[in-house]
């Protein structure tokens, strides 16, 4: 199991909230997938809002999240939007 904050984007206090959702670890985020662990942590955290998506993302893919490409992007926020 490899830590949340050894992945880009992620500090002790989103760490601290996927955990409370269940995600407790990176292999975890990564089998989820960004859309639904958002879903998770904007049922328990509705403040979180579209950076968050984007840091997650990112994470995943192993990179700062504003070097996401644009269509991933679009496709965030239109998912972020749907909640809405």
């Amino acid at each position: 199991m490899t830590d949340l904050t050894t992945l880009p984007n992620i500090g002790k206090e989103i760490a601290s909230k996927l955990k409370s959702v269940e995600i407790d670890c990176a292999e975890k985020l990564a089998e989820l997938g960004s859309k639904e662990a958002f879903f998770r942590l904007k049922t328990k955290y509705p403040q979180v809002c579209l950076v968050h998506l984007y840091t997650l993302e990112g994470a995943i893919q192993n990179k700062e999240f504003n070097c996401l490409s644009k269509e991933t992007k679009s496709d965030l926020k239109e998912f972020s939007d749907s909640l809405k």
